[in-house]
């Protein structure tokens, strides 16, 4: 094979999201000279960014103060809050907790926000590269991070090569900002490898399915947000829902749950299908349809599960560290403010040392100290958690202790000697009638012929001990079908992989209970293909 082509930065940035354009820009603005460039896996900046979103400006105010007067296609200012308790048939409306209170905030499109983003960066002289999936990582002599390998394109199954095969570049840089985003496939590596969250709880994590439609003409209102708990759930089950409701009769609607939930039997994909015809929610989307839909992962461990965010020759930013801010709902302002605070550490030291303490000293580690508990709280159950959240919230989390958190994958409970809740999931009436469909909405696409982006490492457990012991719990917990225990005529029972449905979510990758199943980067510019959510 022939040596790789290189190309030489002084910063490289893995991830064009919130964090990782922030990062770029705000580098640019203190430092004008310096070469930037940012990588993106998807084939346009924007395409597999996936959130609620309502947003808080003030680090965008403070990144680009003349933001208002260009803003982003899908900015809507917070006009109300609401806040209900579900039963299967009933909604009681009660007083929104304070961290969901949105005054001054605005709904937006996260993709589309990260689109406007990329222009302002590229305006400063950021070299942005989409359609670019940083496949591997660089060492140097030392033992330090020296950059990124883009994976090869044109690659088949079998490892032969397509006619128009292109072998990927690697590309080098003294300092590499991962910003990759919630379970990112090489900030994973570099936590294990560096060993980062020895002194911290294991990460945990939600999933978060959504869908954008536009509504029967006149029952959007522009500027209201919804927040539920209660059903579909049980009460040993986090989440909830958000209805936010955009311009143009368009509405965004979500569904979150924690990915340390105990049974087994669980699907969140029909979970959210169920929630959609609630009474409280179907007479708003019926007469509509569904633009585009799809799922990710939401990074939910704050303060306790915030790993050590500095190695030799690299840092980790935005969600890749886990600043999300689960009692909000909200993460997009804590990566910005993230990203420009690393922007403003790389320039004044030029140096990855010194990343822990600056990060651990500012305002968005105080932020997640402040709700440190509240999330674990819902650990032994809905009650306890609620009573919980109400002594953090009245004492600004200064309780002296700090919770625990485990890692997901650990919680979900073996068929025997469980029963699980009784759960509908029945024939329904709105879109998409089941995950198959769903994935058209999110306009996911690989190559058929290239080789399988999830590696599950002994497909003999599947057939045999997770049959028996959990009823191969992938094939609900993905959102999008890739899971499939078939059998074959001459092999008998086996797992099929469906990777060209893959959404790049991560949850089999979160919650498979034996930990075998490994997310890796496709072919660049593979994968879903978000429009405005």
């Amino acid at each position: 094979m022939s040596e790789r082509e290189f190309m030489e930065y002084d910063v490289i940035t893995v991830g064009a999201g919130p964090a990782g354009l922030a990062f770029a820009i705000r580098l640019k603005q203190l430092k004008p000279d310096i070469r930037v460039c940012v990588i993106e896996k998807a084939s346009v900046v924007g395409a597999q960014i996936l959130s609620g979103a309502v947003i808080e400006p003030e680090p965008l105010n403070e990144l680009l103060p003349e933001w208002g007067k260009n803003p982003p296609p899908i900015c809507v200012p917070v006009a109300k809050d609401e806040f209900y308790w579900l039963g299967k048939e009933k909604a009681t409306k009660l007083p929104a907790p304070p961290q969901m209170h949105n005054h001054g905030n605005f709904i937006v499109s996260l993709g589309a926000l990260c689109a406007w983003l990329a222009p302002q960066a590229e305006a400063l002289g950021v070299e942005i590269y989409p359609g670019f999936a940083a496949a591997g990582l660089l060492f140097d002599d030392n033992g330090a991070v020296a950059g990124v390998s883009i994976g090869d394109m044109g690659v088949a199954k079998d490892g032969s090569h397509h006619a128009g095969y292109t072998q990927g570049i690697d590309i080098k840089a003294p300092l590499t900002v991962l910003a990759e985003g919630c379970r990112g496939h090489l900030s994973k590596q570099l936590i294990a490898k560096y060993e980062l969250d020895k002194d911290s709880d294991p990460q945990t994590y939600g999933i978060g399915i959504k869908e954008l439609w536009q509504l029967a003409p006149g029952k959007g209102e522009p500027g209201k947000v919804v927040h539920t708990l209660g059903w579909p759930l049980d009460n040993m089950t986090y989440g909830g829902s958000f209805i936010y409701h955009l311009d143009k009769d368009r509405l965004a609607i979500g569904f979150v749950c924690g990915l340390d939930y105990p049974d087994p039997m669980f699907s969140p994909f029909e979970a959210f299908q169920q929630l959609k015809h609630h009474p409280l929610v179907k007479p708003l989307l019926e007469g509509g349809s569904i633009l585009s839909g799809g799922a990710r992962a939401i990074v939910e461990g704050g303060y306790q599960s915030l790993p050590k965010v500095e190695m030799p020759g690299a840092l980790l930013i935005g969600d890749a560290a886990g600043t999300l801010n689960v009692p909000k709902i909200k993460g997009t302002h804590q990566a910005m403010r993230g990203g420009m605070l690393a922007a403003e550490h790389i320039a004044a030291t030029n140096q990855s040392a010194g990343w822990d303490a600056k990060l651990r000293g500012s305002k968005v580690m105080s932020e997640l100290k402040k709700v440190r508990n509240i999330r674990p709280g819902f650990n032994k159950g809905l009650l306890p958690g609620l009573l919980n959240a109400g002594w953090e919230t009245i004492t600004a989390g200064l309780s002296p202790w700090t919770l625990k958190n485990h890692a997901d994958w650990s919680s979900l409970h073996k068929l025997q000697g469980y029963e699980s809740p009784k759960r509908d999931y029945v024939a329904r009436d709105l879109p998409p009638r089941d995950r198959l469909a769903s994935v058209y909405y999110a306009a996911t696409a690989h190559d058929e012929d290239q080789p399988v982006h999830l590696h599950v490492s002994d497909t003999n457990i599947c057939i045999t001990r997770c049959a028996e012991e959990y009823d191969n719990p992938c094939t609900r917990f993905c959102p999008a079908g890739v899971y499939e225990i078939v059998q074959d005529a001459v092999n008998g029972k086996r797992l099929q992989i469906n990777a060209a449905n893959c959404v790049h979510c991560k949850t089999c990758d979160i919650k498979d209970p034996y930990q075998i199943i490994n997310w890796v980067t496709p072919e660049g510019g593979s994968g879903p293909n978000y429009q405005n959510l």
